[in-house]
């Protein structure tokens, strides 16, 4: 009888537990659904009101308009050439830095970490960095992008965290048979650390990828413009080039200012929406893991 009465207990928590987490998730993605099938609306009837669940009159004008400025592909370059370099070289030096604070033997480890731990509550301000990546010729080039994410502070407590983790007996092992510190970083900790390197990584690519602030303070330059920094622009310009003269007239009549601004979200959700799949399996993996020990 008793556990008759916990079965039922059991299956009231999951029916609840199901509902409420099917609840969260429809409110969660509702949002960027509604985007979605705004963008696909003819503008002129998006003002109406009342698209909520589909398209009412469905229409690609809104990407027509998006799309044919060749800005956008400029940007896209931009961002994918910094997401990409920026990534890689942000982890393996990161993870390089990591290494070296993860041995005992490391003269001067907890003063290094101190100063680390520092940089992390405190800074110049953007005046100084500024005037520092002026000084470094950094200003107006593609760099100013890659070399100040070279490393991450926070990045490097949670890569320590999970170098510590692994046993003393394989970098034992390793040194006696003539290894030496790089080729043992190279060859065992990073495969053994594959689940906590691809959270980084994603975590470096979403920044990179919706990264705008950097390119608005530090470039003046239009090739060097990254997508977020284009997309920015066209939603503050999106009713102006809702009437622009070089918007043909039959195209002007099928958008709104709104709808572009929903279009111009979608282009720039989906690239990392594909690629963030094929890293979520890592992400929590390698959170919880490299989490486990300080």
């Amino acid at each position: 009888m008793r556990s008759m009465y916990q079965a039922k207990r059991v299956d009231l928590f999951t029916i609840c537990n199901y509902t409420f987490l099917t609840l969260f998730c429809l409110l969660t993605v509702y949002p960027l659904f509604f985007v979605l099938i705004g963008s696909l609306n003819d503008g002129n009837d998006y003002m109406r009101g009342g698209v909520y669940f589909f398209p009412r009159d469905f229409s690609l004008a809104n990407y027509n308009v998006v799309l044919q400025d060749e800005r956008l592909y400029t940007g896209f370059k931009v961002s994918i050439g910094r997401t990409v370099l920026g990534t890689l070289t942000s982890v393996f030096f990161t993870a390089m830095v990591s290494y070296a604070m993860s041995r005992n033997n490391l003269i001067g480890r907890t003063p290094y970490y101190w100063v680390h731990l520092f940089t992390l509550f405190f800074g110049g301000g953007l005046i100084p960095y500024f005037l520092v990546l002026k000084s470094l010729a950094l200003i107006n080039t593609f760099w100013v992008y890659i070399i100040p994410g070279l490393f991450s502070v926070f990045n490097m407590i949670i890569l320590n965290a999970f170098f510590r983790e692994i046993p003393e007996e394989i970098h034992e092992s390793a040194t006696v048979d003539g290894a030496g510190e790089f080729r043992i970083f190279l060859l065992l900790f990073i495969p053994l650390s594959a689940p906590v390197l691809a959270t980084v990584a994603l975590w470096n690519a979403v920044h990179h990828w919706n990264s705008f602030f950097d390119a608005m303070i530090f470039t003046t330059k239009p090739h060097l413009m990254p997508l977020q920094l284009f997309l920015m622009k066209m939603i503050r310009e999106a009713d102006v080039i809702s009437n622009s003269q070089f918007v043909p007239p039959q195209v002007q009549r099928q958008i709104s200012v709104q709808t572009i601004r929903m279009a111009a979200i979608v282009v720039s959700t989906v690239p990392i929406l594909l690629v963030y799949p094929f890293l979520q399996r890592f992400f929590v993996t390698g959170f919880m893991v490299g989490s486990l020990k300080g």
